[in-house]
């Protein structure tokens, strides 16, 4: 089977890569923005091509059976962008639909797409997670430009008859994670005390080869065609139990002040940490129950393994640096 996959720089993209390499029924496509990146040996062929609304995709999708779609333009906190809005669609609308028109015309037969479940809303009341018939809510332009992707994806699967999978994953962390779950670990490592040890949220994460084990039952699950799915570790923490658990992976146990959730919010506010505190004190769940029915899946790592790879990992890049 040969597969294109898009993104295969990104984090997420880099561990579809080292998973699909080493499947020798599969021929792989790996499609990156820079000639001079260096992939996986195993990698079968690269291309190079930007998802851009004109992007000529034609040899790329020669012989390709399926499309793994992992790029996109990512959502940021400070987006220096004049119309940010209009950006997110010309590249997460405008370019995968011109990639996904250009698949059906290339006799593709499945289309995956790896969304955010931004495109569901920024947070749950804990308790009460987003299922995948949830009514969308996306509330900023990254998530507007994944939920119009789609809804475009989802008429030109019944329009072409080309089959369209769509994967919404929470927060992804592994080996190699950055942003905010790199951050974290860091004040840990630095033994930095965090007001964080009173707060009663509960949050869905996903381990990334959780996130790579599900996408790769997805290219050729005979149930997988045209659905929804939701994805998560199956364990949903706190913000206090995660970063006591990622203390004792780092051997550096969690200095925590137990500070109460609301007085961190309304500090948010009025530091202007609104999106921030909201994360690190709001609940955000996902029920995979869908998921795990439907594909006969479950997560196959789990929290404190996942959490043990990260840190190792981490611990590794900092005695080489």
């Amino acid at each position: 089977m040969r597969i294109l996959l898009t993104g295969a720089t990104g984090f997420v993209g880099r561990g579809l890569l080292a998973r699909l390499s080493s499947l020798s029924d599969i021929e792989l496509v790996a499609a990156v923005r820079d000639a001079t990146v260096i992939l996986s040996k195993n990698t079968r062929s690269i291309t190079v091509a930007g998802l851009y609304p004109d992007t000529d995709w034609q040899q790329s999708l020669d012989r390709v059976s399926v499309v793994i779609h992992a790029a996109a333009r990512v959502h940021v906190m400070r987006d220096s962008a004049p119309d940010p809005l209009f950006e997110f669609r010309r590249i997460n609308v405008e370019g995968t639909l011109n990639l996904a028109r250009q698949a059906v015309d290339a006799g593709v037969q499945r289309f995956i797409f790896v969304s955010s479940i931004k495109v569901n809303g920024e947070g749950t009341t804990a308790g009460s997670p987003y299922f995948a018939d949830t009514a969308p809510s996306p509330s900023d332009p990254y998530a507007i430009s994944k939920l119009e992707a789609e809804r475009g994806l989802l008429a030109l699967a019944e329009e072409s008859g080309m089959e369209v999978v769509i994967i919404r994953p929470p927060l992804v962390y592994g080996p190699g994670v950055k942003a905010n779950f790199l951050s974290m670990m860091r004040w840990l490592y630095r033994g930095v005390p965090l007001p964080l040890g009173a707060i009663c949220n509960r949050r869905s994460l996903v381990a990334l080869e959780n996130l790579v084990d599900l996408i790769v039952t997805c290219i050729d699950h005979p149930a997988a065609g045209n659905q929804v799915f939701l994805v998560s570790d199956g364990e949903d923490l706190s913000t206090t139990e995660l970063l006591r658990r990622m203390g004792l992976a780092l051997g550096k146990p969690a200095r925590l002040l137990a500070v109460p959730g609301w007085m961190l919010e309304a500090g948010g506010m009025l530091m202007g940490k609104r999106v921030l505190s909201q994360r690190l004190c709001g609940s955000l769940q996902v029920n995979i129950d869908k998921t795990c029915e439907l594909l006969n899946w479950m997560p196959p790592v789990s929290v404190e393994e996942a959490l043990k790879k990260t840190a190792n990992d981490f611990l590794s890049r900092q005695a080489n640096s």
